[in-house]
C-alpha cells in the first residue's frame, strides 16, 4: 500500500475503548495499519513525522512497564509530543477524582490519551469528559484492546489469516482483561477459542462469549494451532484461588508434555510479563522454533503507532494528515 492510500485510510470510531463491538472490517484496518509498520520499526531511521504537533499524554493508575514503554516508543517513532504522567506523585493521589483529572487534562489540549486504570469502565467514563481521542491500555479485568490487536497481528503473520484457527487461552481468565479482549477478537475473526483452567478461575456463565471451557490442559489444548498462557494475577486475587503455586504448575503450567497434545507446529504465546515455572516451563517460553512471546513485545509497538497514528489523524474528528 502507497503511503498516500495508506494515511487515506479511516477508522470510524474516535476512541478504542475495547475489541467487543468492532467489525472484522475494522479489525482488519488495525491490522493492515499495523503491517505496515513493522518494517519502519526494523530500519536504522525509525521515526517519520506523522504526528508531528500532537501530543500524547500516558495517564497509567497501575504500574506497566511494557505497554507503557511501548505506547512511549510508538509515539515518539511517529513524531509525537509524548508525556509521561506519573499516578503515583500527581494531584489523584492527593484527593483530586478522576473527573477533575479529565478536566485538567482536557484544558491541555491533548491529542490522544492512553489510559490505564484498575477499575472497569473508568476509561469509558474518562472519553466521555475530554475532547480528544482516549485508548484504552487496560481497565480492570474488563479489555486491553492493544494487546489483542497485537497478538492477532502476530498470529496472523505466522499462520497468515486467523479464521479457521483453533485457540487456546489457559491460565488466569477470571482476572484477565487480555483473555476478554482476544475472546473478542478471535470470534469476530472467525477462529475458535477454549479457554482452560481451574474452575476457580474461570468467569461465570463465560460460555456465553462463544467459547469451550475445559479444567484439563490435555484435553483443552489438544489439536490446538495456538497456545496462549496468562500471567496469574495474584494482586487481584482476594481468597484463596489456588492451593499452591507447585500443584498450580504441575497442572496448568505449561510444558513439553502437555504441549505434545497441540499441533505439532503449535504456537506458543505469552502477553508478559512471565512467571516462569509457574505458568510456563522456561525451555518452552525460549524455544525459537515455536515460542512468538518476543515476536509479541515487537508488534506491540507496530500496533501502538497504528491506533495513535488512526485516531490522532482522523479527518471526522478533527485530525489532519499533514504528510
Amino acid at each position: 500500500m502507497a503511503k498516500g492510500d495508506k494515511d487515506k485510510v479511516q477508522f470510524p470510531h474516535r476512541h478504542l475503548l475495547g475489541i467487543e463491538g468492532l467489525s472484522p472490517e475494522e479489525i482488519s484496518i488495525l491490522l493492515d495499519r499495523s503491517e505496515s509498520y513493522v518494517e519502519q520499526n526494523r530500519r536504522t531511521d525509525k521515526t517519520t513525522l506523522l504526528l508531528h504537533g500532537r501530543t500524547i499524554i500516558n495517564l497509567f493508575f497501575e504500574d506497566s512497564t511494557r505497554t507503557r514503554t511501548s505506547f512511549e516508543l510508538a509515539g515518539k517513532r511517529l513524531g509525537g509530543d509524548i508525556i509521561n504522567m506519573s499516578v503515583a506523585t500527581s494531584s489523584v493521589k492527593k484527593g483530586e477524582t478522576l473527573m477533575d483529572t479529565a478536566m485538567t487534562l482536557n484544558a491541555m489540549h491533548p491529542d490522544v490519551l492512553v489510559v490505564r486504570h484498575p477499575h472497569s469502565g473508568a476509561v469509558k467514563l474518562l472519553s466521555e469528559k475530554v475532547n480528544c481521542a482516549v485508548i484504552n491500555a487496560g481497565d480492570g479485568a474488563h479489555e486491553h484492546p492493544t494487546q489483542a490487536l497485537l497478538d492477532a497481528l502476530t498470529i496472523r503473520r505466522r499462520r497468515g489469516a486467523l479464521s479457521g484457527l483453533l485457540v487456546a487461552i489457559c491460565g488466569d481468565i477470571r482476572h484477565s482483561r487480555v483473555a476478554r479482549s482476544n475472546i473478542h477478537l478471535l470470534n469476530t475473526m472467525g477462529a475458535r477459542v477454549r479457554l482452560i483452567a481451574p474452575k476457580s478461575l474461570i468467569p461465570a456463565a463465560v460460555e456465553r462469549l462463544g467459547v469451550e471451557v475445559f479444567h484439563n490442559m490435555a484435553d483443552g489444548i489438544r489439536d490446538c494451532d495456538i497456545v496462549m498462557m496468562l500471567r496469574l494475577q495474584r494482586e487481584r486475587m482476594s481468597g484463596n484461588f489456588l492451593p499452591s503455586i507447585r500443584e498450580y504448575f504441575h497442572f496448568f503450567g505449561l510444558d513439553y508434555e502437555k504441549l505434545s497434545h497441540a499441533k505439532e507446529d503449535a504456537l506458543i504465546m505469552h502477553p508478559g510479563p512471565m512467571n516462569r515455572g509457574v505458568e510456563i516451563d522456561t525451555d518452552v517460553a525460549d524455544d525459537v522454533g515455536r515460542s512468538v512471546i518476543r515476536e509479541q513485545v515487537e508488534m506491540g509497538v507496530a500496533v501502538r503507532m497504528a491506533v495513535l497514528a488512526l485516531l490522532a489523524l482522523n479527518p471526522e474528528y478533527g485530525g489532519k494528515v499533514d504528510g
